[in-house]
């Protein structure tokens, strides 16, 4: 006796998204304008938005011709690349994560971007290692949910130059009260959805 249509058993539902899903990073200005990269999709990743890095490369003047840059937590490599994009002439890209680190190797070669370097390591350690006031530009851009933002502003508040800026990403807006013991001060800030992006300069 056949079995009613309503009676056979269900298959289980399989969510269409089950399988994780690559993200894509744009470039915006520069050599590689236009250019869009792949991104390992990875747990806690979070690219810095399109319009924030926008803004951060006008306030830091567009052209970034013979600058050293540090992007201590490169993640997905998106400001790191931008920076050799417009002309940088040192990027080092720290990351810890090795399938991370490997996508930013691949994106490397694709690019020729023989301006950067890929290290695998803490971003905290890396800036520490760095000579005083050596660097134009430090980009810190911690986990959110880490206790990491402390120590990597004290350290890139050491490496970079005298004229030079940090830029930090971060949940919360850091005021010139936290930052004074650290040397420096808020010379940019924008807020975009749960994103703080500050631009920092040191105390003169």
């Amino acid at each position: 006796m056949k079995q009613k249509k309503s009676e056979l058993p269900r298959k289980p539902r399989v969510p269409v998204h089950s399988a994780p899903l690559a993200h894509e990073v744009r470039i915006i200005g520069g050599q590689w304008k236009r250019t869009k990269l792949a991104v390992a999709d990875r747990p806690g990743l979070r690219p810095t938005p399109d319009r924030v890095r926008e803004t951060l490369f006008n306030w830091l003047g567009q052209d970034l011709t013979g600058w050293r840059c540090i992007d201590a937590f490169a993640g997905t490599g998106a400001i790191g690349f931008e920076a050799a994009s417009r002309g940088a002439k040192e990027v080092t890209l720290v990351e810890q994560d090795s399938a991370l680190v490997a996508q930013l190797k691949r994106i490397q070669t694709q690019l020729q971007a023989s301006a950067t370097q890929i290290v695998r390591g803490d971003g905290v350690a890396a800036l520490k290692h760095q000579d005083p006031a050596s660097m134009d530009a430090v980009f810190i851009d911690p986990p959110f949910d880490s206790v990491l933002f402390e120590p990597a502003i004290q350290a890139a508040g050491r490496a970079v130059a005298l004229d030079g800026f940090v830029y930090l990403e971060a949940p919360v807006l850091w005021t010139d009260a936290q930052l004074e013991p650290m040397g420096l001060k808020v010379h940019r800030h924008l807020k975009a959805g749960a994103v703080h992006a500050h631009l920092l300069k040191r105390l003169s």
